[in-house]
């Protein structure tokens, strides 16, 4: 064989060989979704005349809810409104309105597992997140782990279906009223980007409930929440925007079978001025575009 040829010949299977290891499939990639549901997309095709007499059913709520954003717009005060020690509820229980600003999944769900849970008004009026967990994994050789429960609120949005953002700037604790059963709640701060590569990053922290009759007032810092994308806590962590905030979320997935019971009153904010830290965690820094591994 003449040199040139071995040449062509080496660098064809080196080619090959490269083919191989370099994948373009989407489901192979870990940082990069192809619709921001991950695949858990349930959306549903409503015919154009539906669409017109849903929104002409909803047209006279939205107005009214456009008003009271102008009203807000000349009314906002940040000497009013952050005022130290003063807790400003977000979300707080009464009424079935008051359970639609939420949506409930479990693993069931997806077909995933086995947990099933629910979000109700007790007799007291007040929010109760309770349910099964189950760690059984279905026989269907594609799932490896299960046991998973989630309450979230809906997107924030404005007056005519525009999504919008919280905007917890002058803010620096997160509060919660909350009676529990013992277990420990994991609590999740949703900062969705415009990018698909930012659309799972996601804020957590532990919530460790007491268990018994008495309520209990939890103040977290936002300084104590980590990142993590998937589930998969992030090397390079920095804080929380505080003015991108999309949602609140609590999950339980403590790998306990056994019934769960979390009752809310309340969530809130507030601007503690002797809390001064601004990130509680190390920042590493990371070789520039790594990726997931």
């Amino acid at each position: 064989m003449y040199p040139l040829q071995r040449v062509f010949l080496y660098n064809f299977k080196l080619n090959q060989a490269n083919k191989s290891l370099i994948h373009t499939c989407a489901t192979l990639r870990t940082f990069w979704e192809r619709d921001d549901k991950g695949g858990y997309n349930t959306k549903q095709h409503v015919p154009f005349k539906e669409r017109m007499r849903q929104g002409l059913h909803e047209l006279k709520q939205e107005i009214a809810l456009w008003k009271q954003e102008m009203k807000e717009d000349f009314e906002m005060d940040p000497i009013l409104v952050n005022r130290p020690g003063e807790t400003d509820i977000v979300w707080k229980f009464g009424d079935e309105e008051s359970l639609k600003k939420w949506v409930i999944t479990s693993d069931s769900d997806h077909g995933e597992g086995f947990s099933t849970c629910s979000l109700s008004l007790t007799n007291n009026k007040k929010g109760l997140f309770s349910g099964e967990l189950s760690t059984k994994v279905p026989k269907d050789g594609r799932i490896k782990r299960a046991g998973y429960c989630n309450v979230k609120t809906l997107r924030a949005r404005k007056s005519f279906k525009r999504e919008t953002y919280l905007n917890w700037m002058g803010y620096n604790m997160l509060v919660m009223r909350v009676r529990g059963d013992g277990r420990s709640y994991m609590l999740n701060i949703s900062t969705r980007g415009y990018y698909d590569i930012l659309w799972n990053d996601m804020y957590h922290y532990v919530l460790y409930t007491r268990g018994g009759p008495y309520w209990q007032v939890s103040r977290i810092p936002f300084s104590k929440f980590f990142m993590a994308s998937k589930g998969r806590v992030q090397d390079k962590q920095h804080p929380i925007a505080l003015n991108k905030v999309t949602s609140f979320g609590i999950s339980v997935g403590d790998k306990i079978n056994g019934p769960f019971s979390l009752e809310i009153d309340y969530i809130g904010i507030e601007f503690d001025p002797n809390h001064t830290e601004e990130f509680a965690y190390e920042m590493y820094e990371t070789p520039k575009y790594m990726t997931a591994t």
